[in-house]
């Protein structure tokens, strides 16, 4: 678990390659958390308008802290509650997070020069103890298998920060390393998520570790690693942002093609800048 500084592009692959994940310390400046916190509550704002304009609250506490105010909303009515945010996410300041120059340099070590933003970008409120927002042991993998069968497996890298200190307690991902070396195993259906088959599962949770890390840290795993995220057992909200990188020469295999990061195929496609992205649509 090694920042880019601390154990070079060389390290940095090595590690990638053996464990099936990287955690880049104190990678994002505070000014970029706080941006997407602002942007954040643009929307926590749009969802107290929706439940005012329902009826079904009449408080929206908008001074209540980042942390806790979207729970305090939904805490009557969790049955509006979103699990994610996802097609809304083009706020300006966003592009400070999914374009950061930096990360788009780890993008291009591990994935080549023509870099998408695969289109799933999302921001996850997970609620204090919702089986709405419990994420299962699964690989990403599991859910393109299908639709990418025949075809070549798609190159991609999973990004996850923080923007809230994340703990085992308010249900921080767990990782079991190495397990991207697997290829994709069998997975279930359940009620919101596909989890890993069991019988794959109890050979290796003994190795499980828990991924435990601050605003400003970036974590980057392989999309075939198993991961889990452990239930948030406080009475705060534990925000986190997702995203992925993708080799822009492959396919996406979804109806959206994303948005092109970096390209010298096609430069003119690139996202440039904060106005660029907010008059983008999730496509």
């Amino acid at each position: 678990m090694s920042s880019l500084t601390q154990v070079g592009e060389t390290g940095l692959k090595e590690a990638f390659d053996r464990d099936g994940y990287v955690i880049l310390k104190s990678f994002l400046s505070s000014n970029v958390i706080e941006g997407v916190k602002d942007e954040l509550d643009v929307l926590v704002d749009r969802q107290a308008e929706r439940l005012t304009a329902a009826g079904r609250i009449t408080d929206t506490f908008h001074r209540a802290p980042f942390e806790t105010r979207i729970a305090r909303l939904f805490e009557h009515c969790m049955d509006l509650a979103p699990t994610s945010f996802r097609p809304e996410l083009h706020g300006p300041r966003l592009f400070d997070l999914f374009f950061h120059p930096c990360l788009l340099d780890v993008a291009e070590l591990l994935l080549g020069p023509e870099i998408r933003l695969y289109p799933n970008y999302t921001a996850r409120p997970k609620f204090p103890e919702w089986k709405g927002t419990l994420v299962l042991w699964h690989q990403d993998g599991g859910y393109t298998a299908q639709a990418a069968e025949g075809v070549e497996t798609l190159r991609m890298l999973n990004v996850w920060a923080p923007l809230v200190p994340a703990t085992e307690e308010n249900g921080c991902m767990q990782f079991v390393p190495g397990t991207h070396k697997l290829g994709v195993v069998p997975h279930e259906k359940r009620e919101y998520y596909l989890e890993i088959a069991r019988e794959e599962l109890d050979l290796r949770l003994g190795q499980a570790v828990s991924i435990e890390v601050d605003p400003g840290d970036v974590v980057l795993f392989h999309n075939l690693m198993f991961h889990c995220g452990l239930p948030n057992r406080t009475r705060t909200v534990r925000w986190s942002m997702d995203w992925r990188y993708q080799d822009a020469t492959q396919p996406t295999m979804r109806p959206q093609k994303g948005h092109l990061a970096r390209s010298g195929n096609e430069p003119q496609n690139v996202v440039r800048n904060r106005k660029d992205w907010a008059e983008r649509k999730f496509q």
